[in-house]
């Protein structure tokens, strides 16, 4: 996960203590988001990272749909250099790739996670690869000793995988004279990335594989600007998969109360799971459509007018937000029809004392003080954290057989904390003062047109609700004829989908119909 960390949409608020709350004084989050998880590791090692490039190769078999898949496992370092060919950083990655196959007509998806400051270890550990970490999702899982079993529903079978750690976070560190401050920041961040993704190409003789961008969280901000900037640079690519999107760090639409209104459908979506919407429907998906036409139509219509709004169709609105929500008409007045999401996931259910998860609505946890007015911690990160970074060292240490004296950090805190949000993006003469890369994304459509894009969504996601998804999406000004290169999926689970196993079952079902037409496209 993770993951993201900041200013989702506009002025007012901030996307949340972990990535998540949104706030008006933009763009420095207190506290990276995993993509995002705990601050384990955040201070610095005595360590010195190879100035050389390294690797490990271990053999492995894994079974998928019924037939046994032998592949070879690579861990290992590539070193990116400034345009002077001096050394700047060591990027750690782990390589998967189908023994037996021509390199030059596979597949390479190139995966990470965000943060600002989350290494690709959450992906890695929980969604394609030919390994995964079992947990109890949405309950929390147990300590140790945990389960990393086969992954039957790894995307092995249909494309060689590389999840790489951005600088500064796993086992990747500057080298020589560059500091953090060359590689945190929105812009920073993708010329590393695009210089990493083009050397492991040309080590490993995969220019003329198809090639594709899998990102999560901020991954997504970063999967947006990235794939543009590597095309302009001659590496045109297949495809673009989006997990939980976050494209848009506080560049507002005007007149639009983003907040309220895109986060109106996951609201629903929660109260939906926890059986707070009386006569429940049992169709989400419909009832969920229902609610993102409300919101759009008259909800937003009725935010527009402010205080001017009359009392009779302010009593309107409350009543139908009440519906919706599972909320107390008094509340959602006292609230004057605008409700943050720390506030609904401690109010959700707040007669029970139980806050609901972040990342993930399903999960459930306690505050000391059921009467505050926002959760104290995010269950969601806090019931898995202990489970993924464990498995981790033991699957790096034991099963690939890598070992160096790095201390090996989920996430690091100090990236965050002084990230360098402005972006000189594709479609604007001046960089903007935060990260707004859904233009970046559509410039990257336009000028390859067979590039396809697919955005998958969780309905229970409170970090990056997928309405707000929707809407960015919808504003790339895209011609007609592109239309049919953008496909948006949704499933049961929230910000990590693959903790939900159903959910990661379809996924790769769905991703696989996704790779079918991408790769082979002529």
């Amino acid at each position: 996960m993770r993951f993201l960390i900041s200013l989702l949409l506009a002025g007012a608020f901030a996307l949340a203590p972990l990535a998540a709350s949104h706030a008006d004084e933009a763009p420095a989050p207190a506290k990276a988001d995993k993509n995002h998880h705990s601050d384990a590791h955040e201070t610095g090692d005595d360590a010195t990272p190879p100035a050389t490039e390294a690797a490990t190769r271990t053999q492995h078999s894994v079974s998928i749909g019924g037939r046994t898949i032998k592949y070879t496992a690579t861990a290992g370092t590539l070193i990116i250099r400034n345009d002077k060919g001096e050394p700047q950083a060591s990027v750690f990655y782990v390589a998967y790739t189908l023994d037996g196959t021509k390199a030059d007509k596979r597949p390479v998806t190139f995966l990470y996670n965000g943060g600002p400051g989350s290494s690709s270890m959450w992906l890695h550990m929980g969604s394609f690869a030919p390994v995964r970490i079992e947990t109890t999702s949405p309950e929390a899982t147990a300590p140790a000793p945990y389960n990393l079993v086969p992954n039957s529903d790894s995307l092995l079978d249909k494309t060689d995988l590389v999840f790489i750690d951005a600088v500064g976070t796993g086992y990747s560190r500057p080298v020589g004279k560059a500091t953090g401050k060359d590689f945190w920041g929105v812009d920073q961040d993708i010329s590393a990335f695009s210089r990493a993704i083009q050397r492991y190409v040309s080590v490993n003789q995969r220019w003329n594989s198809p090639k594709f961008l899998y990102g999560e969280s901020y991954g997504t901000t970063r999967s947006a600007a990235l794939v543009d900037a590597l095309q302009e640079k001659g590496m045109a690519f297949n495809g673009v998969i989006l997990m939980s999107s976050i494209l848009n760090y506080g560049i507002r639409i005007p007149g639009y109360d983003e907040l309220y209104i895109g986060y109106l459908p996951t609201y629903a979506a929660a109260a939906w799971y926890h059986n707070r919407i009386a006569n429940k429907p049992a169709d989400l998906k419909g009832f969920l459509a229902q609610v993102r036409a409300w919101a759009a139509g008259p909800y937003a219509a009725a935010l527009a007018q402010g205080q001017n709004l009359p009392a009779a169709e302010a009593d309107t609105v409350a009543n139908q937000l009440a519906a919706y929500t599972g909320l107390s008409v008094q509340y959602i007045k006292e609230a004057n029809l605008r409700v943050e999401p720390g506030r609904f996931r401690k109010e959700l259910l707040r007669d029970q004392r139980l806050t609901l998860g972040r990342y993930d609505s399903r999960f459930t946890g306690t505050d000391p003080d059921a009467a505050g007015e926002t959760p104290d911690y995010d269950a969601s990160d806090a019931g898995i954290s202990g489970a993924f970074v464990s498995a981790f060292h033991d699957y790096v240490d034991k099963q690939l057989n890598y070992h160096t004296d790095l201390d090996y950090r989920p996430t690091f805190g100090d990236i965050n904390k002084d990230w360098d949000w402005k972006h000189k993006a594709a479609d604007q003469m001046r960089p903007l003062p935060l990260a707004y890369v859904a233009g970046d994304l559509g410039h990257a459509m336009r000028t390859n047109p067979n590039l396809k894009v697919l955005s998958v969504n969780g309905y229970y996601d409170f970090a990056t609700p997928f309405s707000i998804t929707e809407f960015d999406l919808a504003h790339m000004n895209l011609d007609p004829s592109l239309s049919g290169n953008l496909q948006f999926l949704y499933y049961p689970s929230g910000h990590m989908i693959y903790l939900n196993t159903d959910a990661l079952k379809q996924l790769k079902a769905d991703v696989s119909h996704f790779y079918d037409h991408a790769a082979l496209q002529r």
